[in-house]
């Protein structure tokens, strides 16, 4: 198999040089899986799979009719023996192809900094650029440093698994692209050959790992898999980006930018988080923490043989030896060594005293654990001191300080889980409490005012709830369990290990105040709530998600009644005196459509900054929940940070990272530090230059029109057409995706086939593998026709927003993304699998219509009618990626057919779920 170009062909149109090491090692890796193929499956199978690829290359590349026919006649006589193992050959290909790209994109980086090493031509997105663009506009160091001391800046992991690769896979796959990057530093013959004999035997483990999990995730499962990004990737990047930050501000820079975790703690919908799980969620981060730093000590006790009957070192550091109880007499002249030794040893202690596991490489007896991460950083400081006293700073940069910098960053916690749960649970909890004490028998009966007037009184009120001797249900104690045991998990591993509390489906203030109530009944909420009270404190910020058009809308009206509830921006204040509010991207697009969403996200967040602008003793935080794809705000991390409105940043954001988006940005370290330098730069530049740019009225009053007809195109199909639910089930995988063990919650809220209580991720997930991707486009089309009709010089407006305003840009950019990942041939042959022909015709027609609609109106607006014409390194990689997942799909529409059909023969529905991972790794979309 080989991707872009056959052994002996020429380069594909508009390849040029610079993509050449891509081409080669695309063709290497192709050519080794397609040798395996041979040996492991036989002749007749290779032949087969090259046969299918070259009708395929010529149908996609060249539009040859006949091939594609011919494929279609092929792909449908297959057994279905060969359809397995055809679908895993072009599955494994696109996997491998995918390798091949991430190392092109860390070589070109290396490459272009090579070319540039006074700086010259700095890239977007890189912490470099974005120093040019603070000097160039007037902004000084000393005030970005200022502004960092309180800034937040966190990427959150989250218990969203789209993610169709297994570990294994993921482990083998990490090995292919570490031999792949070593051949770049090879030109021995010899060392050339055994690098590719163990590429070979990579790819060999590779086509002998089964691809398909045989259970369902469970939520440990899903903690160890987010646990290995931290080892791969951000314990050691993120200490080498402060380095840099540091080294381009001149000064050192407060621990802004840290990583959050949903992982053990969200259990909106999901039943099987619960106490157990934070806590499980809780010690195995503070033990992969505190191995990680463990190592780096062992390391550093061997590094720093400074002998004193060299070099002298501060009393300090001999006070640490001394208490280090290591009394060998080879070491009595290395006291730094010694005092590695004594911080490692208790370190150790901690170790066991938080978790109970044992640490390696520990000797002698045992020592005091630490208290804090800070009593540890202080002793690291003492080493640190020192070593810069004795001319020996440079010791201190290679290990020692990036070591601090990660205590710092990471403590005892390695990240702050947040807890979640839908306001729904909350309410059902609080009238079990309020009904057996006595104080109010139909709590969820009264209206939204008698809540408030309630809960405010017993909020006000010392007396607890909770009798001692009662029994409550077990769905109650399970939510009173969380709110005991984050208590619990907060006093042994400090008060960053859980900050947040985040209430799904916020729809009333009675939904925050409930949260405070739990808070209090459970030891999280000291004091009472009240105008005179003068020393309540909240350790968990209450955190609202407003997830539907109608609650973006509602959003500041409920803050602003919120805060002027008596005693709540007291308490806020002394409780730190920051609002985190998270923002839904995935419910508000299923419910209004990708263009709707993003406005409405836009209008709330400027509202909300305009509130909190109001009461300056709050620190405002917008938390994004983004998904893996355009349609749940997915898209590039710095262009959509960019495209925020003006002041809503402002040192303060949080967004998640789900799903697939995890392994695609920090499986691999290079790209990971990539990633997240991106997200540090776009935060720097959203914070310090995009405070002035509010767009025009024109261009406000215009997003409104077009949002509100969008919204009305969408609805009127998804909702509102007779028969759209059926088709949606029949005409995507939706129904086999269940089958793919990919996370540990179930795919709908209810029992039921209502598209709203459909989860978005498999919503997204399904319309991705049938190529409609709708959820990242449609109604656009249809709002822009109308716009143009009742706008003179409507066009020319739209042209205007798309050239000066990031946010419209930015949208339009992600639209054409998923529609360049779109296949309309490959969608009208899913519409076949709908039983009710005519039905399909009449769906697919109105889809089809305002796909057409759609392109017309972003080719006008863009004045390009070549999708990615501004991206064209992804154009390239989507355009000859498309003859290697059109077989997967055709096989996975036929393979549908016959299942549906009554044909449950196992290996039928193998290749079913083995194409949908091939597709979602060639599309690099899942949900």
């Amino acid at each position: 198999m080989d991707a872009v170009v056959s052994s002996n062909s020429a380069p594909a149109p508009g390849l040029d040089s610079k993509t050449q090491p891509l081409i080669d090692d695309i063709r290497l890796l192709g050519t080794m899986l397609g040798d395996i193929i041979r040996e492991q499956e036989g002749a007749a199978a290779f032949d087969l799979v090259e046969s299918i690829r070259r009708l395929s290359v010529a149908h996609q590349r060249n539009s040859d009719e006949a091939a594609g026919h011919a494929l279609e006649l092929l792909l449908r006589g297959l057994t279905p023996s060969q359809a397995v193992s055809v679908v895993r050959a072009f599955t494994y290909f696109s996997h491998l192809t995918n390798i091949a790209e991430d190392r092109h994109h860390v070589r070109r980086r290396a490459h272009h900094e090579r070319e540039n090493p006074d700086g010259g031509a700095l890239q977007p997105g890189s912490l470099a650029q974005a120093f040019r663009r603070f000097s160039e506009a007037g902004i000084g160091k000393q005030e970005i440093a200022a502004a960092l001391q309180d800034a937040w800046v966190s990427p959150v992991l989250t218990a969203h698994p789209t993610e169709v690769q297994r570990k294994s896979l993921l482990d083998a796959e990490l090995a292919v692209a570490e031999l792949l990057a070593a051949r770049d530093g090879l030109f021995n013959a010899r060392e050339r050959a055994l690098n590719e004999s163990q590429l070979r035997t990579r790819i060999m483990q590779l086509w002998q790992t089964r691809l398909l999990r045989y259970r369902k995730l469970t939520v440990r499962d899903e903690i160890e898999n987010a646990l290995s990004y931290y080892r791969t990737t951000f314990l050691r990047e993120i200490p080498r980006l402060y380095a840099e930050l540091e080294h381009l501000l001149g000064e050192p820079v407060a621990p802004f930018f840290r990583m959050g975790n949903w992982i053990g703690g969200d259990r909106d919908g999901n039943p099987n988080v619960d106490a157990e799980t934070l806590t499980i969620a809780v010690r195995r981060q503070c033990e992969t923490a505190l191995t990680y730093y463990l190592g780096e000590l062992h390391n550093l006790g061997a590094e720093l043989s400074v002998s004193r009957m060299l070099v002298g070192c501060t009393p300090e550091v001999d006070a640490l030896a001394m208490a280090s109880q290591d009394s060998s007499a080879h070491r009595d002249d290395e006291p730094y060594r010694r005092a590695a030794r004594g911080i490692h040893g208790r370190l150790a202690a901690t170790l066991t005293a938080l978790t109970g596991a044992a640490a390696l490489h520990v000797r002698g007896g045992t020592l005091e654990p630490y208290s804090s991460p800070g009593e540890m950083i202080a002793d690291l400081r003492v080493l640190e001191a020192s070593l810069a006293a004795h001319h020996g700073g440079a010791l201190a940069d290679l290990r020692l300080r990036p070591l601090i910098r990660a205590v710092e960053v990471f403590g005892f916690h390695l990240a702050t889980v947040d807890l979640r749960q839908s306001s729904d649970r909350h309410e059902e909890s609080l009238a079990e409490l309020f009904s057996v004490s006595g104080v109010e028998p139909d709590y969820s009966g009264l209206d939204e005012a008698s809540k408030q007037a309630l809960l405010l009184r017993v909020l006000g009120d010392a007396r607890p709830l909770r009798l001692p001797f009662a029994t409550y249900s077990e769905k109650a104690q399970g939510e009173f369990d969380i709110f005991i045991k984050a208590r619990e998990l907060r006093h042994a591993f400090g008060p960053d290990t859980i900050r947040h509390y985040i209430i799904s489906h916020t729809e009333t203030v009675s939904d925050l105040l409930e949260v405070l109530l739990l808070q209090k009944e459970f030891g999280l909420l000291r004091g009472t709530v009240s105008d005179t009270a003068a020393d309540s404190r909240a350790e968990l910020i209450v955190s609202p998600l407003f997830e539907t058009i109608a609650d973006l809308r509602n959003a500041e009206p409920i803050m602003r009644a919120f805060y002027a509830l008596p005693g709540i921006r007291g308490l806020v204040g002394r409780s730190g005196a920051q609002q985190d509010i998270m923002l839904g991207y995935s419910d508000s697009n299923k419910d209004g459509g990708f263009f709707t969403s993003s406005w409405e996200l836009y209008r709330g967040s400027t509202a909300l900054m305009r509130f909190f602008d109001t009461l300056p003793d709050v620190t405002l935080r917008l938390f994004h929940g983004r998904g893996g794809v355009v349609g749940r705000g997915g898209g590039p991390s710095y262009q959509a940070i960019l495209a925020q409105p003006p002041g809503t940043v402002n040192g303060q954001i949080r967004l998640t990272e789900q799903g697939e988006v995890i392994s695609s940005k920090y499986a691999n370290a290079d790209i990971g530090r990539r990633n997240l330098e991106t997200l540090m730069a776009a935060s720097l530049e959203a914070t310090f230059l995009s405070g002035k740019e509010v767009p025009p009225d024109a261009f406000l009053q215009a997003a409104a029109t077009l949002s509100a007809d969008s919204m009305a195109a969408y609805r009127s199909v998804v909702y509102d057409m007779p028969g759209f639910t059926d088709y949606f089930f029949a005409a995507t995988p939706i129904s086999e995706i269940a089958d793919l063990n990919i996370g540990s919650r179930p795919a709908s809220r209810k029992a039921n086939r209502k598209i709203e209580d459909l989860r978005a991720i498999p919503w997204s997930f399904s319309w991705g593998q049938s190529r409609v991707t709708l959820p990242g486009w449609f109604g656009f089309g249809s709002a822009v026709s109308r716009f143009l009709e009742a706008t003179p010089d409507g066009l020319a407006l739209l042209r205007r927003m798309h050239a000066e305003w990031p946010f419209f840009r930015t949208l339009l950019s992600n639209m054409d993304m998923v529609l360049a990942k779109a296949d309309r041939s490959v969608a009208r042959r899913y519409s076949e699998l709908v039983p009710d022909r005519a039905l399909a015709r009449r769906i697919f027609e109105a889809i089809e219509g305002e796909w057409n609609s759609t392109v017309e109106a972003i080719d006008a607006i863009t004045e390009s009618t070549e999708r990615l014409a501004e991206n064209p390194s992804l154009a390239r990689s989507i355009a000859h990626r498309f003859p290697y997942i059109t077989p997967l799909n055709h096989l996975q529409v036929d393979l549908i057919r016959r299942w549906r059909a009554g044909q449950t023969e196992e290996k039928i529905q193998r290749g079913i779920l083995i194409s949908i991972n091939g597709v979602a790794a060639g599309l690099r979309n899942t949900g």
